[in-house]
């Protein structure tokens, strides 16, 4: 793609793969292999460059340096296809930009730009990496909700056909520039004043390159067409846009839908067997993460965005209607208690704490809170059965979701692993292993990445079996995981013996558009 080898974007190709040298950089000597795709042997990964050159039980060949493994898992990179991440790797701060929160779990590459906050300038995002090292490979969405309210604004209405031609254009110039598909929050005000057929519009532009179509689907709870009825819509877009739907951080949220997950699963199943392509991911945390507007606000209150909000709150006679709005959406969500403010004047107090605090009843502590601003939260609303349920799917991958405030961004696959695959075997070993790396590579054509075979580009983790767990909390949200001894991330070790090096090898991925699709 031209505008990938202007910026210097590494593109999703993989050459074909060179006998291997008898001398090398790198050799990971000893570990139990998972190459993402067959039974797990003892053995030796060769890494020459950014390249592996061979994977084998026994490498006969001498290394500039030789990481001994023994008794270590060896894995691809992982690769996190849902993470609010962007702001840290387009960072004028080089430590930000390395993700320490990521690498020390031996996550590898990451998308962002999902649930619709992509920028349309996706060569701009993607051309950041150039003069802005990066610590982790990344690839990017262009966003629905970027995208309309560049063209429409934050109201309640429909588009007209040279506004939806002004979208579309949008979202065709951004598949040319790279974006992996394009994104949707729908849950979220403005996207969610957004009818499917407007939805399935920019997603056909998307499909037509070669796109996937990634949403947070427009509710994963019952605040407006309920669970359902909202997977049924997602399924519904990836088959009129032409492309294969993603569900991310697929979930029951909240009292009314706890315990519908078999329900939701035979959907996507039955989508699957049609021969529709749906996949999804999922955060290891009963708890979500969002915004106090978000969890709490009625949908036509957010109409005309912040300022309109504020202006309801003074308006006696929206008041009822209002609290009772705001009332309901607090009951699903499961009471004040539930909720974990975690940004802010108020954080690390429950919302039910904090109305005590002000002496306040939780709805009018709520709105006394929103007038400052509307700070994240985390929200205890999933059942862990539902979660078990999701995770056995084959078709279910690992994320994060990852935002401030949140232990997820920090743990989230570490803990995936301690927890449900480890400690309550939800999920094997492998399983674990190729959900977080081969599956998410594989789904989404990163062709050369997620994989350990020769000729595959050198990202991969070795962790300590015994010791690989989160040590991230709802309290205290931002300690680095532990167990990851080395982390190589396109054949230059990031992480060693524990330790971060320092160094930033990770790349910007540029989808390759259909061919003939971009000008």
């Amino acid at each position: 793609m031209k505008v990938a080898l202007l910026l210097g974007i590494a593109a999703f190709s993989l050459g074909a793969a060179a006998p291997a040298p008898r001398k090398v950089d790198l050799l990971i000597r000893g570990g139990t292999i998972y190459t993402g795709s067959a039974e797990p042997f003892v053995g030796d990964v060769a890494i020459l460059g950014d390249r592996i050159v061979s994977v084998s039980r026994h490498a006969d060949i001498t290394a500039t340096r030789v990481i001994d493994a023994k008794g270590m898992i060896v894995a691809p990179g992982f690769i996190d296809p849902h993470t609010h991440m962007g702001g840290e790797l387009t960072s004028d701060d080089p430590a930000k930009r390395l993700v320490p929160a990521f690498l020390m779990q031996g996550v590898t590459t990451a998308f962002i730009g999902n649930d619709g906050g992509g920028s349309p300038d996706v060569a701009a995002v993607l051309g950041s990496a150039a003069s802005k090292p990066v610590g982790i490979n990344y690839a990017a969405y262009v966003g629905f909700g970027a995208v309309r309210e560049k063209v429409v604004g934050e109201a309640d209405r429909v588009p007209t056909d040279a506004e939806l031609g002004q979208m579309k254009a949008l979202v065709a110039k951004a598949m040319c520039e790279g974006a992996l598909g394009l994104s949707t929050g729908l849950f979220y005000a403005p996207q969610s004043f957004a009818k499917t057929g407007e939805v399935v519009a920019l997603a056909r532009e998307a499909g037509t390159r070669g796109g996937v179509y990634d949403s947070h689907i427009r509710d994963e709870s019952s605040y407006t067409v309920g669970l359902a009825a909202a997977i049924d819509e997602a399924i519904a877009i990836g088959k009129g846009g032409g492309l294969p739907a993603h569900i991310s951080h697929i979930k029951a949220l909240g009292v009314d839908v706890q315990g519908q997950a078999p329900a939701i699963i035979a959907k996507v199943e039955a989508a699957r067997r049609r021969g529709q392509k749906v996949t999804a991911d999922q955060y290891p945390w009963s708890a979500s993460g969002t915004s106090l507007v978000a969890s709490l606000m009625p949908l036509w209150a957010q109409d005309g965005g912040r300022p309109a909000l504020l202006k309801r709150f003074d308006d006696a006679g929206l008041a009822q209607k209002l609290r009772a709005g705001i009332t309901e959406n607090l009951r699903k969500r499961g009471g004040a208690d539930k909720l974990l403010i975690v940004e802010g004047k108020y954080g690390n107090r429950t919302l039910a704490d904090v109305a005590k605090a002000l002496g306040q009843d939780p709805v009018t502590a709520a709105i006394t809170v929103i007038r400052i601003a509307d700070p994240g939260v985390v929200s205890f609303n999933q059942s862990e059965a539902d979660i078990a349920k999701f995770m056995a799917m084959p078709w279910v991958m690992t994320g994060s979701d990852a935002s401030g405030g949140h232990p997820r961004v920090y743990g989230s696959f570490a803990r995936k692993y301690a927890k449900y695959t480890k400690a309550e075997k939800v999920i094997t070993l492998r399983q674990f292993i190729e959900r977080s790396s081969s599956l998410t590579a594989d789904t989404f054509g990163l062709q050369g990445r997620g994989h350990l075979r020769a000729g595959a580009f050198a990202d991969l983790v070795v962790f300590d079996p015994a010791q690989y767990a989160a040590r991230a909390t709802y309290e205290a949200p931002t300690l680095l995981a532990q167990g990851v001894r080395s982390v190589v991330v396109n054949g230059v070790v990031a992480v060693d013996g524990g330790v971060m090096t320092g160094k930033a090898a990770g790349r910007a991925l540029a989808h390759a558009p259909t061919v003939g699709t971009c000008r």
